[in-house]
């Protein structure tokens, strides 16, 4: 999610669940202490967010209905909101997320949960599922990436939109560019603040619904991931592609995409029907990158009966 930390600063919504949630905790994974919290009963539900560097609250209170029948599992991975920060800023890594998210699994004394990775969120997910689908009852991939050639793609559709539909921002862009400024200098920091809800909204006016705290993003999470240069990702994503190994996923599937999400191209959603073909897939007609906020009804009717329905 792209700069959009800079659209959640400004647009911001305070929502309060209705449904009961329990005081928060932690546990100790890794030699970290992990913010965790629970809502509802039944079969668990781990909610992985997107970024990389997003806190669980921008979830809240979106999926609550779906703790009529589920537990659900809002957490923060290392260095977000209420976590541990990490001492070293190679401790922030998508190995680290998957390996997070299995320890909290043993510490919660859970022996299967269905994930719901969004965005970034999707990306661990979906290598957590290659490594411990055994432990999943299901897996949703939400507006998600299946490899750096996808997310890289996002990326220059993201400056593409600002080159054509917001020149003066782009003009500012490139002369910084030009001046050796990476994307993490302040210099760059609010040139396209008026650009993101276009990149990340059907309705640009949905923007008021992404809901924060104090701690929404921590910038150390998303520039060691991504990196800090601008127009590429960071090379030691060069290699990421779960394309080749979607087959190997036996666990059901499904896969959420919207419209006119223009940093999860629509393009590559398609390819997961490819290479997951027992995948159920839905794309979002009137959606962006936050389904759940634009068209939440249908949103929560596709996802409640896929995870209710019997396999």
């Amino acid at each position: 999610m792209k700069n959009i930390i800079i659209l959640i600063v400004i647009f911001v919504s305070c929502s309060i669940s209705v449904a009961q949630v329990f005081p928060d905790n932690y546990v100790t994974v890794n030699g970290a202490r992990l913010w965790y919290e629970t809502e509802g009963s039944g079969e668990p539900i781990i909610f992985i967010s997107g970024g990389p560097g997003f806190s669980h609250v921008y979830f809240k209170p979106h999926f609550t209905q779906l703790s009529w029948n589920f537990t659900l599992i809002y957490y923060d991975g290392i260095g977000r909101g209420r976590s541990d920060l990490a001492t070293l800023p190679s401790d922030y890594s998508i190995e680290r997320d998957v390996a997070d998210l299995e320890g909290l699994r043993q510490a919660l004394n859970i022996e299967k949960w269905h994930m719901y990775g969004h965005s970034y969120g999707g990306l661990v997910a979906q290598q957590y599922a290659l490594q411990y689908q055994e432990h999943l009852y299901s897996l949703i991939l939400a507006n998600t990436m299946h490899s750096a050639e996808m997310w890289q793609e996002g990326c220059n559709n993201y400056y593409y939109e600002i080159k054509n539909q917001y020149p003066e921002a782009w003009s500012s862009i490139k002369r910084l560019a030009d001046q050796g400024k990476k994307e993490s200098s302040p210099e760059m920091a609010w040139i396209s603040v008026d650009t993101l809800p276009l990149i990340y909204f059907y309705d640009v006016s949905n923007v008021t619904k992404l809901a924060t705290d104090s701690l929404p993003w921590n910038s150390d999470v998303y520039y060691a991931i991504v990196g800090e240069e601008l127009f590429c990702l960071n090379p030691k994503l060069q290699f990421l592609d779960f394309r080749p190994r979607l087959s190997e996923i036996k666990v059901p599937l499904l896969v959420l995409a919207g419209r006119y999400d223009r940093m999860a191209l629509p393009r590559y959603q398609l390819q997961y029907e490819m290479y997951a073909r027992h995948a159920e897939f839905y794309m979002f007609e009137k959606s962006g990158h936050f389904p759940f906020l634009e068209e939440p009804n249908r949103h929560m009717q596709v996802v409640r009966e896929f995870l209710l329905r019997k396999y």
